[in-house]
């Protein structure tokens, strides 16, 4: 265990204490490495775990896939300060159910863990661009079709984007560039609270639960 003063116990125990506020959740416990992680998630089943990506002695992506089979119910949410595209896709590719960055804000946090909780992926709104970027990476890697194969072909998901208007396809771009509402809103000019009604929009059409799913999509389509 850390010393009881040092910053990676006072932070697990602020969060501990703003998730416990909450009376949505109930806060079964907490580790301080991965090895009591382990053995606290056997022990205590819990429906989700909050998990840091740097451990002692360990990367938390590392820690997943055991994670997985010894409390095979409970959703895994990464929270960590790393804003790096591989640690991301690690993450993801492992079984985490979402990424988030420790500079949430906790009512924030609350929200994503019950949306992780309900069955959605949950990403940080600044990590979306370098998950589309890994998307895109792994996507390319696979085998070329020939050119004319290629031309005869339509981009895939095309077809999804075809009930979108002309504004809501400026939103979905935004989206898939990782920008938030207010940032789409300054870039189109109008109001954030108007972005958030398209992104709805957007989401429905597309029938995805998150911007995520939405990005991907776009960025399958060719839209940025």
């Amino acid at each position: 265990m850390p010393r009881p003063n040092s910053s990676a116990s006072w932070c697990r125990r602020g969060r501990t204490a703003l998730l416990s506020r909450d009376p949505y959740f109930e806060v079964v416990g907490d580790a301080a490495d991965a090895g009591e992680a382990l053995r606290r998630a056997q022990e205590l089943q819990p429906d989700l775990i909050l998990l840091d990506n740097h451990l002692p002695g360990v990367n938390g992506v590392d820690a997943i896939a055991t994670l997985c089979e010894v409390a095979p119910q409970a959703r895994i949410l990464m929270l960590t300060v790393s804003e790096d595209e591989e640690d991301l896709a690690a993450a993801l590719r492992a079984g985490a159910a979402g990424y988030l960055l420790k500079t949430i804000e906790g009512d924030a946090l609350s929200a994503a863990i019950r949306r992780t909780i309900g069955g959605e992926s949950v990403v940080a709104v600044e990590m979306t661009s370098k998950l589309v970027s890994a998307f895109r990476g792994a996507f390319n890697s696979t085998a070329a079709p020939a050119p004319d194969e290629a031309a005869a072909s339509p981009a895939p998901n095309a077809g999804l984007l075809e009930s979108l208007s002309p504004r809501e396809r400026d939103i979905l771009r935004g989206i898939a560039r990782g920008a938030s509402n207010k940032e789409i809103g300054r870039e189109l000019g109008i109001a954030e609270t108007t972005v958030k009604i398209h992104v709805q929009h957007v989401l429905r059409k597309l029938d995805v639960s998150s911007r995520v799913h939405a990005a991907v999509i776009a960025t399958e389509a060719g839209l940025v």
